[in-house]
């Protein structure tokens, strides 16, 4: 599909990618560490992290020779899905909240504790579905899930 959210979807979106990139995110970076708190079962986990490795998402680092083990690190574009885990994390912290409340708080380097909320850069106000409308990209393609853009203005 010729769509930004399509093509990043391919490459986060099956049910433990999110969770595998939290996990990189908070500094598990090994491969049994991330078997054992995800409760993944290992075929999969490797599955998955491959798949990240290919995407440019994921890197996979030797941290020891003998034997050969490696770890796992968010790339540039692994840490650029952060601030979307984020937002997303605080979706669910608004509106799926488990038993006791949000099971983490997130606190900036300034020291504060917040909760994520997309802004414009320009005048700092709130992106949200009432303030933002999508116009056509130079990218926009008449096919599946772009019709409305590529036929647009």
């Amino acid at each position: 599909m010729h769509c930004s959210i399509a093509q990043a979807v391919g490459v986060v979106a099956e049910p433990w990618t999110p969770l595998i990139l939290r996990d990189l995110f908070l500094g598990l970076a090994r491969f049994d560490d991330l078997a054992e708190d995800l409760g993944i079962s290992r075929n999969l986990l490797t599955r998955r992290l491959e798949h990240l490795v290919a995407a440019g998402v994921v890197e996979r680092r030797p941290y020891q020779e003998r034997p050969v083990r490696h770890e796992y690190v968010l790339t540039e574009a692994g840490r650029d899905i952060v601030p979307a885990l984020l937002t997303l994390m605080a979706w669910g912290d608004r509106w799926s909240t488990p038993p006791g409340g949000p099971p983490a708080l997130l606190v900036h380097s300034c020291g504060a504790r917040f909760s994520p909320v997309v802004t414009c850069p320009h005048c700092g106000g709130e992106a949200t579905a009432d303030t933002v409308t999508a116009v056509r990209g130079p990218g926009a393609a008449q096919g599946p899930g772009t019709m409305l853009l590529a036929a647009g203005s």
